[in-house]
């Protein structure tokens, strides 16, 4: 029976994996639970894998991968679910990963994450970072942020630059304008400058990945904007440095002042197997720019930031040893799972013989 990419797709689904992967010369995969596990289907060649993704793509994606050599785009099979796929060359046979999404955008309560999360999306302007290794849900996280505003909030205008579009929302309460990149917009800087005219309310970048477009984030939100966007990058502390040390040294002083008059909150996340293996559980940092901590970045101290995120409770802060150890407590996280996700392993060994 020839392979059909749908049918391999939706048999995914039903194991509840979250990525399929495409590779010459072996039987497809797929991750579960941050597991990679073999498909129960024969060795792929690089001819049919050829044939399978060029299914997926338009006659001009096909163009631009075969020029780049590389190609995100999005798809969806009707009645089942939408795919984000990353298409590349390896030993010159073609490739690909494909990202199952959820149809339905998840709440923020659904997702695990703390209400003061959902507090954020009222703040009027400023800058919001959601952070975390890749894989960690930082563009659900956003979908349902944005979903949020759009269905219970307010009135107002969204401007979302996405590499690729992976949900899909409808105007309910705010008009949502999805961009993606290569389709709508060349890059990230370009549609993000472009949305600074387009009257926007909020605007979302799917990914601030370098200079330019972290430096037009921060003026976005020194001119009266809400902006959300997404960084690779695994806790508070190294996504500011990250935002500071891609400056030129000279301008480092200036950019601390900057983020710190805009910043609003960082929401760094892990997603980690359950102690069930019934899925993953969210694991989750917050720190939110109280005058504490604008201090401390425009002092150029971001060390101190560790004591004020453990300290601050009150303010609604939540460190990542604080999140890990919660989730062991609740039986949700095996002990070993969490000591190995954090930061500070003495302490949290210290913390567990109090419990």
């Amino acid at each position: 029976m020839p392979i059909e990419l749908d049918m391999m797709l939706n048999n995914a689904i039903l194991s509840k994996a979250s990525d399929v992967h495409l590779m010459a010369g072996l039987p497809p995969t797929m991750r579960i639970d941050g597991e990679i596990e073999v498909m129960k289907y024969e060795i792929l060649s690089p001819g049919l894998i050829k044939e399978l993704v060029y299914q997926k793509l338009s006659e001009d994606q096909i163009r631009k991968f075969e020029a780049r050599k590389e190609l995100n785009a999005s798809f969806s099979i009707p009645g089942s679910s939408f795919f984000r796929i990353n298409v590349y060359y390896r030993a010159g046979n073609v490739e690909a990963a494909i990202r199952i999404l959820n149809l339905k955008i998840p709440s923020l309560k659904e997702l695990g994450l703390p209400p003061v999360v959902g507090e954020l999306t009222r703040k009027p302007n400023g800058l919001i970072l959601i952070t975390g290794p890749a894989g960690m849900g930082k563009t659900t996280t956003m979908a349902s942020m944005v979903d949020l505003i759009n269905r219970v909030e307010r009135r107002s205008r969204i401007i979302m630059i996405e590499d690729p579009v992976e949900y899909v929302h409808q105007s309910i309460n705010a008009y949502v304008i999805q961009r993606e990149l290569g389709k709508d917009t060349e890059s990230f800087n370009e549609g993000l400058k472009q949305a600074l005219r387009q009257d926007p309310n909020w605007i979302c970048i799917g990914e601030a990945r370098d200079l330019d477009t972290i430096s037009t984030a921060l003026t976005a939100a020194e001119t009266g904007h809400l902006v959300l966007a997404t960084l690779h990058s695994k806790d508070s502390i190294v996504t500011i440095d990250r935002i500071l040390n891609i400056f030129p040294r000279e301008q480092q002083e200036l950019v601390r002042m900057q983020l710190a008059s805009v910043l609003e909150g960082i929401i760094s996340q892990r997603l980690l197997p359950r102690i069930d293996r019934q899925g993953r559980v969210l694991a989750v940092e917050v720190l939110m720019a109280t005058a504490a901590v604008r201090n401390v970045i425009r002092s150029g101290d971001i060390k101190r930031l560790g004591s004020i995120l453990e300290t601050s409770s009150a303010d609604q802060m939540i460190s990542l040893d604080q999140s890990l150890m919660t989730l062991y407590r609740q039986g949700v996280l095996d002990y070993d799972v969490a000591l190995a996700n954090a930061k500070d392993d003495r302490t949290f060994k210290a913390t567990r013989q109090f419990t």
